[in-house]
């Protein structure tokens, strides 16, 4: 075997007897699926992956009616192939943050009739109701990226100087009172730092037009409302509400700051702001500048409880007989939401592309096969999470590929994630012809 792609496999018995819809191992053919087909495909995609610098190190999982039929780890930490990926390792799951963290929580708001998403998000985000432009958006625009509101803001440049070197106002070196806040090992941000970032989203600027397009600045704003209206603390929150209750151990922020035995993969060797290897804390900036606790980024996780979170979705609600969101609300959060705008995106979720049965895999997203129903995310790291009720499936894909730059763009370049996810569709598809 190559040296740049050692892969382990594990076929263990996860799941709770007396427990419906909970994930267990089993092999691709219990489940009518050709094993050795799916093994030779994927390997082969992924070793042409780490071949072309697409990313040093790769995890893949597959559950199939609830049953996982597919889990490897690929690859080396770094090009430097010195440890070896394994299973139980912990990826920063970047963008996917989004779908888990602040969205179970706002659809349990929902539920509990606390949130309305065809309210304007002023009614509950106070220095919007002054705001001529924000007043009127609604929460519903808002998730689905209808809103026109700016994409991204780069909180950095108000952190560093010309120079590079950082504003003493804004970061200290060691923990002080008001620095609380810590983005990397001897980086503390100011604590009303957060306070700075929502004032300038406030005063963002909003298109005329309304139209799809994705921003990601109001879920850093998302953990201080959750805060406000459950009267919890948002990662306590997430932790009692659904993790624990899940059975999810690893999916948490600031992993650094916990006493995991999980190794924990790196990221991006940072020129720009930690001057490090980026590992063990958040990679995205402004995720970093909240303390690496945020609802765009900061959660890292195995592939395994990445696969426990969808499979929670995918049962619409529902795992291991609790029932913790409603049905109807999972299933309103993840259609879509504005397709005569041209929109695919659902509430917070991916969606694929709209005309995407019809495409080519080069031109799709994500794999042509995937049913209308099914919903996603993506994350800069090279994470890609999905869920499909109509197919049973649900697909876990973890990497770094920003080590040790995130111009690494080969992974888009292949088409990698899709052309994975392609090969369990047409597995499918021949064991149903075969039928």
């Amino acid at each position: 075997m190559k040296k740049f792609l050692p892969f382990l496999s594990l076929w263990v018995f996860v799941g709770v007897y007396g427990q419906e819809n909970t994930l267990s191992y089993a092999s691709p053919s219990e489940v009518g699926m050709d094993s050795i087909y799916i093994h030779a495909k994927v390997d082969s995609i992924i070793t042409n992956g780490i071949k072309n610098k697409a990313f040093p190190s790769a995890q893949v999982l597959v559950a199939k009616n609830s049953k996982i039929i597919f889990h490897k780890a690929y690859g080396y930490h770094t090009y430097d192939s010195i440890q070896p990926a394994a299973l139980n390792d912990l990826y920063d799951l970047a963008s996917v943050t989004k779908i888990f963290g602040p969205l179970p929580a706002l659809m349990k708001l929902v539920d509990e009739g606390k949130l309305d998403l065809d309210q304007p998000f002023s009614t509950y985000w106070k220095p919007w109701r002054t705001t001529k432009d924000k007043k009127d958006i609604t929460f519903r625009e808002i998730l689905a990226h209808q809103a026109g509101l700016e994409p991204y803001i780069v909180f950095l440049n108000a952190v560093l100087k010309k120079n590079g070197q950082v504003k003493k106002r804004f970061v200290k070196s060691t923990a002080k009172n008001r620095f609380t806040h810590q983005a990397y090992d001897g980086l503390f941000i100011k604590d009303r730092f957060n306070k700075k970032m929502y004032r300038t989203i406030n005063r963002s600027k909003v298109l005329d037009e309304k139209k799809y397009l994705y921003s990601g600045l109001t879920f850093l704003i998302f953990p201080e409302l959750i805060t406000q209206l459950t009267g919890e603390d948002y990662e306590t929150y997430l932790q009692n509400t659904f993790y624990t209750p899940l059975g999810i151990s690893t999916i948490g922020f600031r992993p650094k700051l916990k006493n995991l035995p999980n190794a924990i993969v790196p990221t991006e060797i940072d020129t720009l702001f930690r001057h490090d290897v980026t590992q063990a804390w958040v990679h995205d900036e402004n995720a970093a500048l909240l303390g690496g606790v945020s609802g765009n980024a900061g959660l890292f996780g195995t592939a395994m409880d990445a696969a426990l979170m969808m499979q929670f979705y995918i049962n619409f609600g529902t795992y291991a007989n609790q029932q913790l969101l409603a049905t109807n609300t999972v299933k309103e959060f993840t259609k879509v939401q504005y397709p005569e705008n041209n929109n695919r995106r659902g509430l917070g979720f991916d969606k694929p592309y709209l005309n995407n049965t019809t495409l080519a895999l080069v031109d799709a997203y994500p794999a042509p096969e995937v049913s209308a129903d099914s919903f996603g995310h993506s994350g800069f790291t090279g994470t890609f999470v999905w869920a499909d009720p109509e197919n049973q499936l649900v697909y876990i894909f973890l990497s770094n590929r920003v080590y040790p730059s995130r111009d690494h763009r080969n992974i888009y370049n292949l088409n990698i994630r899709a052309a994975i996810q392609q090969v369990f569709y047409k597995a499918i598809k021949a064991s149903d012809q075969a039928n």
